[in-house]
């Protein structure tokens, strides 16, 4: 009887292509798509193409609620950026697939968990790094690290006329531009022409949840999202879960030109990439949980958060989620994340976020005392004493040491 294995399914090329060789190689496939919210997708043709292909089995499992709820916001929390722009919305999905398939292959008794990720990129390191920590004794075959799948595939055309031999159904064609992925956070476009730099991604991507801000509405539009603990729970006073949120503000957010970046990143494995992203519910919600920090958490918090967000970013980047150190770090930032309930408006216009307003139960900002006006409980003659303090080391070493000025 044939060994069976698992293979996280998307129904692309890459995949569909998975599912031939696999049985080319003795294997009995069972397909998984994980349902993220990808907005652009077709389920039930997708998972009967698997099954057409021969795969024993096509299954489709909805995670959008545990991905939202689980992976993102807490990411969200941290308001962690990947070199300073890029929200993480594929890395943030990668555990969470794993976890899933590793599940499924518990079901069917699978000898080993497939992918379709390069030897080049950073999805195999999410897909392994989190697949191992789930179970450490975990069989992973990745063919692209394979010198036969890649001898027998070394480009598209010779993919493309392998799923016209095996008369599998297939969307691309030689000349497509890019490649994207797509979950309900975001699109990632990269590959094809974006290879260039030189290139403008606006001028080749169909984009799949916004439009450019020449196309947005010559209008300001206001959006107001509620938050509880640092956890968004409403949008305009609807209370919706977490997945419904995200799926409300790329409406929104993407009607009104939010959320799009280009961006020349540094991978895991050493080398750089162009890649250009649209997010535009999780733009949205970034710059109001960070406004509403501004009005609830005091400084030294929010600055020890800010020197540690990036370090969390790099973990959830190269695949590290499933770890002590992230435990750690995100039993710390749900304590810290305690006093940030609240609802911020913001006013979107032509890709552009303001901040209308912001209200917390919780706020630490006094007007009285922060007022240029006189009154609240300060005493502007005690600046005096303080700023003799923090000057003494500086008139000490000006003392010893003179400055030329």
């Amino acid at each position: 009887m044939a060994d069976s294995v698992v293979l996280a399914y998307s129904g692309g090329l890459d995949t569909s292509v998975l599912v031939g060789w696999l049985m080319d190689e003795g294997y009995e496939v069972h397909c998984l798509y994980v349902d993220l919210g990808q907005p652009c997708e077709d389920r039930d043709a997708i998972l009967q193409k698997a099954l057409d292909i021969g795969a024993v089995s096509s299954i489709a499992v909805d995670v959008r609620e545990e991905l939202c709820r689980d992976f993102a916001f807490p990411v969200l929390q941290w308001q962690a950026k990947y070199e300073n722009i890029y929200l993480l919305g594929t890395s943030i999905a990668r555990p969470l697939i794993s976890k899933v398939c590793l599940q499924r292959a518990r079901e069917v008794g699978a000898v080993a968990f497939v992918h379709g990720a390069t030897g080049k990129g950073n999805d195999q390191c999410r897909f392994q790094l989190a697949a191992e920590a789930l179970d450490p004794s975990v069989k992973i075959i990745a063919p692209w690290r394979m010198d036969s799948f890649r001898n027998k595939f070394p480009g598209r055309t010779e993919m493309l006329d392998y799923c016209d031999a095996k008369n599998i159904p297939v969307k691309a064609t030689a000349s497509k531009p890019y490649s994207s992925d797509e979950n309900c956070l975001h699109i990632s476009y990269e590959a094809g022409d974006l290879e260039d730099p030189t290139v403008d991604g606006e001028t080749v991507i169909d984009f799949g949840m916004s439009v450019s801000a020449q196309e947005a509405p010559d209008a300001e539009e206001q959006v107001t999202i509620g938050f509880e603990a640092g956890v968004p729970v409403s949008v305009n006073g609807m209370k919706l879960s977490a997945a419904e949120i995200v799926a409300e503000l790329n409406t929104i957010g993407g009607r009104n030109g939010v959320g799009r970046i280009d961006i020349i990143e540094n991978r895991f494995v050493g080398m750089k990439s162009r890649g250009v992203y649209e997010a535009p519910g999780m733009t949205c919600l970034y710059a109001a949980h960070q406004s509403l920090e501004q009005l609830t958490l005091d400084r030294d918090l929010v600055h020890l958060r800010d020197r540690m967000s990036p370090e969390v970013a790099e973990m959830v980047y190269y695949g590290f989620w499933y770890c002590a150190k992230m435990d750690a770090l995100m039993a710390f930032i749900r304590e810290a994340q305690k006093p940030v309930t609240g609802e911020v408006t913001l006013t979107l216009y032509k890709g552009n976020i303001r901040i209308s307003s912001r209200t917390s139960p919780n706020s630490l900002y006094d007007e009285a005392i922060a007022s240029m006006e006189a009154g609240g409980d300060y005493n502007q003659n005690d600046a005096e004493g303080f700023l003799r303090i923090m000057g003494l080391p500086l008139r000490v070493q000006g003392t010893v040491r003179p400055r030329t000025y």
